[in-house]
């Protein structure tokens, strides 16, 4: 080997550099364990935990952590630099956010009530149900049916309009409009992805990642460590939408609401008679008994569920018109909106709207004890074109301050135009109320005393935390987004669940790695343990790459690792038996050694299977989003480094030891007879191969057609959350009591332990909104409180909880069918992108189709078999048998290793037809799998052995994916020896027939 000075300095500065790359790990661990420590000795009975592990780091977020004389690096230098983990793995929330552009579009129209217009909206937003299409192309098509050229995309009633005169006038045609709109819609969501960014830059999270997903208008948003999941929903989605409004008091809309309270009533004796008593109605009942009359009141009225404010004196005229519960306001805002409750507005009145509090409190029903939870109501004066005298546009800047009561407020300032209008609102309104809109909710609404003509002003709440306040002035800061952006695909795990994934796969990492290291040695010998000693450099390597370039390490990408170990020590196999074959020729040991590491050797098989196994890493790359992405990445950093260090790490250790001139044999005495002096006749078993395989794959399409696949909300939408109970509950039972809350029973099953349930639903899933998913979770909640701990609070239940959670839900998926769909789709593309691109590759380099044939024939044979096998278990074998993306790497993986093992046989086929040139080639393939059989063998068993022992220690969420990697990998070792060698021996004997 040439250049050995050269490879060693490279090989001693590359592992220098993933040292002090991990070294930030390190260290960045070693602070938390004592920010843990710290909590722990100050919280009380466990709780507040993670808030005190908070304190703790701030106070010691820039103080030198390493100081290296020449260099200081503070807790906060560290944690940028440290090995990033996934949401699996350290907790978190992963959300693909839409950006509507139907919203965009009602924008740019100036909210156009032009009737063509607003049905092909309509008609856009019903095919992208069922459509994997951009919603722009399919409005363009659905205008162009729903006009029928009667009207023009140009039209001043829609994109005409003043706000877009610079760029469309009425002469242009629909073709000339399109481009134009094209561009606006994708500077909108442009907008939108840089408003998204500058939030969670302020967030605080570390390590986020924010990402465009081509030009669909989605975003991808990771932010792992997150625990505050609603806060985090609540500043993604929030559209900053800041307006400043004169206010009606109390006093004002007195007269109205008894009005109001009578119609409804009447309204309502439609439907049901039930006796009526009177309401308290003063201020006493806002502030303190308010809760008390909410709960006796009948059901026939607005009073019943809504408790105005009704002022006795001059001190009672307060801006906050009327208080009711939470759970009524949509009671509420549907009798407010009734028309015959509308035409009761005087002419000065009649375009109020009415808005809630931006927060509820919670209130003490006397006697009862009971708490609950209330909200204020606040009387807008709007106008006919709901357009507020002053909006954000005019804020230069937002901050978190502290008020002169030494509370939380967010503090703004205005630029010269909106001084000047503040000043005019203020002036106006002396002895008034104006109030601070943030997205349709009242944060403040205070009485003005005098006017302001500074600029300044501020949004203040009695019960407003320093966190809220600074989320406020981020997203005012930040900008408000274009349009409204909802999530249609989230993944939330909880810091506990993420904690016990790692130690079950760091477990299970460490067991396996042990296996294979003892393995190596007791096979090979001395040998053995210099490929061990590549393999830990090899791991090395992996790290330290991931660490540097800001990698997300996801428990797939642990099982890519994983994967690499094995294709790590089959590249040292194909090695070393390559050079026992010489050994057994007569060779003396440098010329066998040169022999092995040549390309004439192992190294042209070596190279083939890893680049077919990185063309499916490629793909998996490109298609998969989240962990499958991160195991793609994972698995194709190995393949890489396993190379390197298998014939360049491996080598320079061997031939340090040959140099010294003591016996080296590759083998020890109990291994040095296996698999020698084998001629075993392949070709003639393949016809009862053929058969066996055909029976399985009907049986298993039989089961595919009737029994089904347990498919995943990654492909069919839904919501599915896992959650922990403190004993072994019934899926069963658990299924039956939430029938009644979801309408139909959802699905329920054991995942992991016994007192652990997967429960899954698609209750409402094509509804959009925070609201929805708030209300799934409290459907869930209230359907299990039976089974969960006594006072488990909701907050407690839900998956970002601080504190150490014994019971309630550990992770929750989202996935709406729309980009359900899509997951489906992208992920046929990239198992048939797989195949054609290994089908080609094969033919490249053994420049006969009849190889590529037999490689991607035995890859579909493994694919249906292994989806057989879950199609025909599912409903028995205890652990999740999802199909999911997870599912989709898995079948990859399985790919590439099937045609690792495949390429490997063909390449010893090849070597033999062209050295044994007399040779019938069917004895030309029979000696090829005979002579390879050790490898195969070896090789698969050692990967069998990793798998299995991350399937049995590892965590629950990856038992599926291992199980259809060992199987893939028995069935791939098997298709490699009866299937692939053997079509394309028939292949190439019926052509060669042909040809006599």
């Amino acid at each position: 080997m040439q250049n050995k000075g050269l490879i060693k300095l490279f090989a001693i500065l590359f592992g220098l550099v993933s040292l002090y790359q991990l070294s930030f790990t390190w260290f960045t661990n070693g602070v938390e364990d004592k920010a843990k420590t710290y909590a722990e000795s100050k919280s009380d009975e466990g709780k507040e935990i993670a808030r005190l592990e908070r304190v703790y780091l701030d106070s010691v977020a820039n103080k030198p952590v390493i100081d290296l004389g020449f260099a200081k690096f503070s807790y906060n230098d560290i944690k940028d630099k440290e090995l990033n983990l996934g949401l699996d793995l350290k907790g978190g929330i992963n959300a693909i956010l839409q950006v509507s552009v139907k919203d965009i579009l009602i924008g740019l129209s100036n909210e156009s009530k032009n009737p063509v217009f607003n049905e092909a909206l309509a008609k856009a937003t019903e095919a992208q149900r069922s459509s994997d299409r951009r919603f722009l192309d399919l409005f363009f098509d659905a205008f162009e049916e729903t006009s029928a050229g009667t009207v023009k995309l140009s039209d001043p009633s829609i994109f005409g309009n003043k706000s877009l005169r610079e760029k469309i006038n009425f002469k242009l045609t629909d073709e000339e409009v399109l481009p134009i709109i094209e561009a606006e819609v994708t500077g909108s969501v442009n907008t939108a992805f840089e408003v998204l960014r500058s939030r969670i830059d302020k967030f605080g999270v570390t390590q986020p990642n924010i990402q465009r997903i081509g030009n669909s208008g989605r975003i991808l948003i990771e932010l792992p460590g997150a625990k505050d999941i609603d806060r985090v929903k609540k500043l993604l989605q929030s559209t900053a939408e800041l307006q400043f409004w004169e206010v009606y008091s109390n006093q004002e809309t007195a007269n109205f609401f008894f009005q109001a309270n009578s119609v409804v009533e009447n309204l309502l004796k439609v439907e049901t008679e039930v006796d009526t008593t009177s309401t308290k109605d003063n201020l006493e009942d806002l502030l303190g008994e308010v809760s008390d009359s909410l709960a006796t009141k009948p059901t026939n009225n607005l009073f019943s569920v809504f408790s105005p404010s009704i002022p006795q004196n001059q001190n009672q005229i307060s801006s906050v018109i009327g208080t009711a519960k939470v759970a009524d306001t949509s009671k509420v805002n549907s009798y407010l909106a009734m028309k015959e409750v509308r035409g009761l507005l005087s002419n000065e009145m009649k375009y109020a709207k009415f808005l809630w509090d931006a927060k509820p409190f919670t209130n003490t029903v006397a006697s009862t004890g009971e708490n609950v939870e209330l909200i204020y109501l606040y009387g807008i004066k709007s106008n006919r074109e709901d357009i507020a005298p002053i909006e954000g546009d005019v804020i230069d800047d937002a901050s978190q301050e502290y008020g002169q009561t030494g509370k939380p407020e967010v503090s703004m300032t205005m630029n010269a135009s909106g001084s000047r209008l503040w000043g005019k609102m203020t002036t106006e309104n002396v002895g008034q109320f104006v109030a601070v809109v943030l997205d349709d909710y009242v944060y403040t609404a205070p009485s003005v005393n005098t006017p302001i003509t500074t600029g300044r002003t501020s949004i203040s709440g009695g019960s407003m935390t320093v966190e809220e306040a600074q989320d406020i002035a981020n997203v005012l800061k930040a900008g408000k987004l274009p349009a409204a952006a909802h999530i249609i695909q989230s993944e939330v795990v909880g810091p506990s669940l993420g904690q016990k994934a790692i130690d079950s796969s760091m477990s299970s990492f460490a067991l396996a790695l042990l296996l294979v290291l003892l393995w190596m040695v007791f096979y090979y010998g001395k040998a053995g343990g210099f490929a061990d000693v590549a393999l830990l450099v090899n791991l090395l390597f992996i790290f330290g790459i991931l660490t540097a370039f800001g990698a997300v390490l996801t428990l797939p990408g642990i099982a890519g690792i994983i994967l690499t170990i094995g294709m790590s020590v089959d590249a040292n196999v194909i090695i070393f038996e390559r050079i026992k074959e010489e050994l057994n020729k007569g060779k003396g040991l440098k010329a066998s050694i040169e022999h092995g590491f040549s390309f004439k050797g192992a190294l042209s098989a070596i190279i083939d299977a890893n680049i077919t196994t990185m063309l499916t890493g490629v793909i998996l790359y490109v298609f998969g989003t989240g962990p499958v992405k991160g195991f793609a990445y994972t698995l194709m950093v190995g393949i890489v480094t396993s190379l390197f260090t298998a014939i360049f790490i491996t080598r320079l250790l061997i031939d340090w030891y040959a140099g010294k001139g003591k016996l080296f044999t590759f083998n020890t005495n109990i291994t040095k007879n296996w698999f020698k002096r084998i001629d075993i006749e392949f070709l003639k078993k393949r016809k009862i191969a053929y058969v066996i395989s055909g029976l399985v794959i009907i049986i298993g399409l039989g089961s595919l057609f009737t029994n089904g696949l347990n498919y995943g909300v990654d492909f069919v939408g839904g919501r599915s959350y896992v959650v922990k109970f403190e004993n072994p509950t019934s899926a069963t039972e658990v299924a039956n009591t939430l029938k009644d809350a979801f309408g139909s029973a959802p699905e329920v099953k054991t995942y992991g332990e016994a007192s652990q349930l997967k429960i899954t639903t698609k209750y409402k899933i094509e509804e959009e909104g925070n609201h929805i998913d708030d209300e799934v979770q409290d459907l869930l909640y209230t359907g299990l409180t039976s089974y969960l701990p006594e006072g488990l609070s909701m907050d407690e239940f839900k998956p970002g909880f601080d504190g150490t959670k014994t019971a309630g839900i550990m992770s929750s998926i989202k996935v709406e069918p729309t980009i359900a769909d899509d997951i489906k789709t992208a992920a046929g593309w990239a198992i048939i992108g797989s195949l054609l691109v290994v089908f080609l590759y094969i033919l490249f380099r053994f420049r006969k189709w009849q190889y590529s044939l037999g490689a991607v024939a035995a890859v579909f044979h493994d694919v249906l078999i292994v989806l057989a096998i879950f199609s025909l278990f599912y409903k028995i074998l205890p652990f999740d048998m999802e199909i999911g993306q997870s599912f989709i790497a898995a079948i990859l993986t399985v790919v590439g290793y099937s045609l690792n093992d495949t390429v490997v046989i063909f390449d010893r086929i090849r070597e033999f037809a062209g050295i044994h040139t007399t040779w019938k080639f069917s004895e030309v393939v029979d000696r090829a799998l005979s002579s390879t059989l050790g490898r195969t063998i070896n090789t698969s068993l050692t990967t069998l052995v990793v798998l299995t022992a991350i399937f049995l220690f590892g965590g629950d969420s990856i038992k599926g994916f291992m199980f259809a990697l060992i199987v893939g990998v028995v069935v791939g070792t098997y298709s490699s020896l009866f299937i692939a060698s053997p079509l394309m021996y028939d292949t190439v004997k019926k052509l060669d027939e042909k040809k006599k």
